[in-house]
């Protein structure tokens, strides 16, 4: 076909439609990737246990974890390798984090094995776990950046912080889990804990900043649930603990059924999230797909019925109109109809649509930039001070407070120290 408006317009309207539909098959695989998370989160709990107890509790709960992670692994690796197949519409830094990411898979039987075997310190476990997950929400994160729509970036924001939150409350349950199971809590490990429940909020915060009404009322129901308050009673123990202090073996159970409860309710809220993820891609492919038709109609319209002329060059010529209305774009009326000013309403309409969307997407990603930066000037404090996570975090909130500007102001400040 020659170059022409309307086909041009049909070619874009095509490419949107590929574009949403690439978008759909992301925003799966961000549910699978959120699955192998949410198995390997209980995994690692059951073998915290089980290495806490020295192989004498939670061998057939391990177990049978494993097999379910193993089903959900082999899942997530169908989806890269679909995502391998259309690499040329990705970027290089999602394939390295999904290579990232099969690599850590690759090593999962190895450091099975050695669980097994007993060969790891719970805490070793616990790291060696994290770290495959630390990967996998990284890739989510930047996922959520190659996002093309506002609304499903901010469901991707909030559906990053989500599951960070959780990984941070999966973490907890493990480093508890030792503890309890283990008899005794020290120092470190209390500050650990702390550390994981302070920035357990501060993801939750973000989260529900970015989500509907309906999301944060099932938010509020699953605070109200009984096991809120027995988990707060059970981190008083942990975190309040004197070092030489006995802790009851016996609430390890407690402890991670308590845990358990509250990761598998937010994991309800993040397969809400992940449908309503999929439901948005559906909705807008479909309409995509109509405009395309009438796209069709109208290029069928202008081969069969020609106009006599083009009431957009007469504009330019007429003495009569002001200059800027004949330099705008507007549609053709009475006897000068003659189909043209469809092709620019649509090219209107469409532009229009293009740019709203643009100035929406601009908010949601700038909480992901905004937190990218933070993330690094914590770094350059960590590594410059030697300050530990939450030290360095806190010491970012409080030169936010003493100036009354924005964390990432101060964030942005630390920057040129690296």
């Amino acid at each position: 076909m020659s170059l022409s408006v309307p086909y041009t317009v049909f070619v874009a309207k095509q490419l949107e439609i590929q574009a949403l539909k690439r978008l759909k098959t992301r925003s799966n695989m961000v549910g699978v990737i959120g699955h192998m998370i949410h198995v390997l989160q209980s995994e690692r709990g059951a073998s915290s246990i089980y290495l806490a107890s020295s192989g004498r509790r939670f061998e057939s709960t391990r177990l049978e974890l494993i097999r379910e992670s193993e089903a959900v692994e082999n899942s997530l690796r169908d989806k890269i390798e679909l995502e391998l197949d259309y690499s040329t519409h990705s970027n290089a830094k999602i394939i390295s984090l999904m290579a990232w990411v099969l690599l850590g898979l690759d090593a999962l039987p190895e450091l099975r094995k050695r669980v097994t075997e007993q060969q790891l310190s719970g805490s070793d476990s616990v790291a060696a776990f994290s770290r495959l997950i630390a990967g996998m929400i990284s890739l989510i994160f930047e996922l959520a950046d190659a996002a093309i729509d506002p609304d499903i970036t901010r469901l991707l924001v909030a559906l990053f912080n989500l599951i960070e939150g959780k990984e941070l409350a999966g973490q907890e349950r493990a480093m508890g889990a030792l503890a309890f199971g283990s008899g005794h809590c020290d120092n470190p490990l209390q500050q650990r804990i702390s550390h994981l429940i302070d920035a357990q909020q501060r993801n939750f915060r973000i989260f529900l900043e970015f989500v509907d009404e309906s999301i944060e009322t099932k938010w509020q129901a699953m605070e109200a649930m009984p096991f809120a308050d027995e988990l707060q009673r059970l981190r008083n123990i942990l975190t309040t603990a004197e070092t030489d202090t006995l802790l009851d073996p016996n609430l390890s159970d407690t402890w991670f059924e308590c845990c358990s409860e509250r990761i598998t309710a937010i994991w309800s809220v993040q397969c809400h999230m992940v449908d309503r993820l999929e439901a948005r891609c559906t909705r807008l492919i479909a309409e995509a797909e109509a405009e395309l038709l009438d796209s069709k109609g109208l290029l069928r319209a202008l081969r069969e019925s020609p106009p006599a002329r083009a009431g957009v060059i007469d504009r330019f010529f007429d003495p009569e109109l002001p200059v800027e209305q004949s330099l705008s774009f507007r549609p053709a009326t009475g006897k000068d109809q003659d189909g043209s000013h469809s092709i620019i309403e649509l090219l209107q309409a469409q532009s229009q649509r293009l740019a709203n969307v643009e100035v929406e997407l601009e908010k949601s990603k700038r909480a992901l930039n905004e937190r990218k930066i933070i993330e690094r000037a914590k770094g350059i404090l960590m590594a410059r001070y030697d300050l530990s996570e939450d030290a360095a975090y806190k010491k970012m909130r409080a030169a936010s407070m003493d100036k009354n500007i924005r964390l990432v102001d101060v964030a942005e400040s630390i920057l040129p120290l690296s």
